[in-house]
């Protein structure tokens, strides 16, 4: 569909809704055609007319109201996910220059636009850790779930062990397939993180087998035990994804931040150092060890292990979580 009226008519002519306007421009950009391209725009134009629409957001509704600053705010937001473990540092790049390309589909010119997404964002697709990661003592994490459970935060707390215990992302620690990933552990002694995984990654054609132990035992027990009735996962069965994540996850980053924990994604990380050590039986290079130097193969072999059990593609994603080899 093409103009619904002039240029200058609210959201330049692309109708009353800014997520209605947004793919519309797009397909008339794309000519009808490249319709995995104006999916993928449209689908992250969609992330960003939520904030605009959020109390964190400008509360706009239509896209003459944006302008260069409302991009900068945009990326902003964009960088505390990144920072909290929400959003990948490249999901929060493709998300700022789908913006891009769709005002220019909306205003026909390139005057309101965020120039180099990364350079926005302030941070590279991969990057080597430089910081210890936090929540690697287990004393630490079982007085953050006992202080979440006092606050009736229990699905946090089961989010809290999980992430720690096998390396499960925010959403894939929400959405995990309880019953399944408990009969896998009774049945094979190892479960297959497969649920709210990133880019499609599932079933037998991205395999991510973990070798069950006491704590991810504990962990499922636990979560299976606060799972809403009728559900077979974190989410009650009527619940929202997204509803969850601000009436549950936000609540309980507040808490977790006072017990000096800045965020879900850091328990992930240090699940990364813990499966080092295990492997190499040396600390990992964040943690001051010297693997590298000493055996350049068992290194590799550990960064190989570790990339597979988080569910990344690319072993030079795990200097993020561990360190480089130094």
């Amino acid at each position: 569909m093409a103009l619904v009226g002039r240029r200058d008519g609210r959201n330049f002519g692309y109708g009353r809704q800014l997520s209605y306007a947004g793919p519309q421009a797009l397909r008339d950009l794309f000519g009808g055609g490249h319709y995995g391209t104006v999916k993928a725009h449209s689908d992250r134009w969609q992330a960003f007319v939520r904030w605009c629409r959020s109390e964190e957001g400008p509360m706009f509704n239509d896209a003459r109201q944006i302008n260069w600053q409302t991009l900068l705010d945009y990326a902003e937001h964009l960088r505390q996910q990144v920072e909290q473990g929400e959003l990948a540092i490249a999901t929060a790049q493709n998300r700022l220059s789908s913006v891009n390309r769709t005002m220019a589909a909306l205003r026909g010119d390139q005057y309101v636009k965020v120039p180099g997404p990364s350079k926005a964002l302030g941070m590279r697709r991969t990057s080597v850790r430089r910081s210890v990661p936090q929540g690697q003592d287990r004393e630490q994490v079982k007085r953050i779930v006992e202080v979440l459970c006092e606050n009736q935060q229990a699905r946090a707390a089961a989010i809290a062990q999980l992430a720690r215990a096998t390396g499960m992302r925010l959403r894939e620690a929400i959405l995990a397939g309880l019953p399944r990933l408990k009969r896998e552990a009774e049945q094979y002694g190892k479960i297959n993180i497969q649920d709210g995984t990133k880019g499609g990654r599932s079933g037998a054609s991205a395999p991510r087998w973990i070798t069950v132990d006491d704590h991810i035992r504990d962990a499922l027990r636990f979560a299976e035990k606060v799972s809403p009735d009728g559900s077979r996962n974190l989410l009650a069965p009527n619940e929202r994804y997204l509803d969850f994540l601000q009436g549950v996850v936000r609540p309980a980053r507040d808490i977790i931040h006072k017990h000096d924990l800045k965020g879900f994604h850091e328990l992930r990380t240090a699940y990364a150092c813990e499966r080092y050590e295990q492997i190499t039986h040396h600390p990992a290079p964040i943690n001051g060890g010297h693997c590298y130097q000493l055996n350049r193969h068992l290194d590799q072999e550990a960064r190989v292990q570790i990339s597979y059990e988080l569910g990344h593609g690319r072993i030079v994603v795990v200097a993020a979580y561990i360190g480089g080899r130094a």
